[in-house]
């Protein structure tokens, strides 16, 4: 185990880092409480490692799923071996992520500092990532531009969305109120419901914007039953033509993921009015999520290259308003009424 006295130095080393690679993220982590911020963004440095990792498409899917195992072996306490990845570090074309990964050991030396019930909550939280990103190689392994795979239901979907991001929102939830309620207490279970519907829906906008992407290179996380349903098969989506078919299944998505960001929305409204910093931290992603809605559902999205995006004007748009109007209550609350 690393010596506490030692994680301050590493800790302030590792900001820098977190802030060239978790772009728009870093400023939700940025207006955390102190107190949440250290442990949060630790979670988030290790999740953006498993990422590039499983993301390190220029080697082979047994080799990714393969160092996902080495490196959640030592997150979870498993192995006292030494993650080094080189491979891994000489196959990143983002200087960031090969830093990422060349720095691998700083990250897992803190989260070994840390109290035991923050590690516990992170290696809980990082078990579940990985084993969503060890699923997606091996359900997508064969997957090519010629070759579509699609997940099978909406189970899968569902199960997917959980697994990268609705857990995030059950971390996020456990952690903030053993650091910030009066009397640290386990979350009512409305609350956690909402938490997990929060990281559904925001991993879901991720999915629907990025279709045309994915299914460039072979994915598609949009189940195969449901596009049957619509008399479309997988490879159907790479002729525009199928366009006006798809739009059912597409917008009935859209709609699923606004409905879990609204829910995120009463998550967020729903926290105490004293906790300011991370009623911000909250009303940020959810908003911007429910922008890239709009933008994603106007006509020809679909067909659109490169992929709409919130623009940064926008973002800090979005910003300034919640800070502006959090004065005002009612004013506040309705930042989020559906469009």
């Amino acid at each position: 185990m690393s010596d506490p006295s030692k994680a301050t130095p590493s800790s302030a080393r590792l900001n820098d880092l977190l802030k060239a690679v978790s772009r728009s993220f870093y400023l939700t982590l940025s207006v955390l409480p102190a107190g949440l911020r250290h442990p949060i963004s630790l979670a988030y440095l290790l999740a953006r490692t498993s990422d590039t990792i499983a993301d390190t498409e220029v080697l082979a899917p047994k080799s990714r799923i393969s160092a996902l195992n080495e490196f959640e072996a030592a997150v979870t306490g498993n192995s006292e071996k030494e993650c080094r990845f080189e491979t891994f570090l000489t196959a990143q074309s983002h200087p960031k992520e090969r830093e990422l990964i060349h720095r691998v050991g700083e990250s897992l030396a803190l989260l070994h500092s840390m109290n035991e019930t923050d590690r516990e909550l992170i290696r809980s939280v990082l078990k579940t990532i990985i084993s969503g990103q060890r699923l997606d190689l091996e359900r997508f392994k064969t997957a090519s531009p010629k070759r579509i795979i699609c997940l099978e239901d909406a189970g899968d979907t569902d199960d997917y969305t959980y697994r990268v991001a609705g857990c995030v929102g059950e971390f996020w939830t456990k952690l903030c109120f053993r650091h910030l309620a009066t009397q640290p207490d386990t979350p009512p279970p409305e609350v956690m419901k909402n938490a997990v519907r929060f990281g559904k829906g925001l991993q879901l906008v991720n999915i629907l914007r990025d279709f045309r992407e994915d299914l460039a290179q072979g994915r598609c996380y949009l189940p195969r039953k449901r596009l049957a349903r619509a008399g479309l098969s997988p490879e159907d989506l790479l002729t525009s033509g199928n366009d006006p078919a798809f739009l059912t299944v597409y917008r009935e998505y859209i709609n699923q993921a606004r409905d879990h960001l609204l829910a995120g929305w009463t998550y967020t409204t729903h926290l105490p009015w004293r906790w300011i910093r991370l009623r911000l931290a909250c009303a940020w992603p959810v908003l911007i999520g429910l922008e890239t809605i709009d933008l994603i559902s106007k006509p020809g999205c679909l067909l659109d290259h490169p992929t709409r995006k919130v623009s940064r004007a926008d973002v800090r748009r979005i910003i300034l308003k919640t800070i502006l109007l959090y004065p005002f209550p009612s004013r506040w609350s309705r930042l989020a009424e559906p469009r």
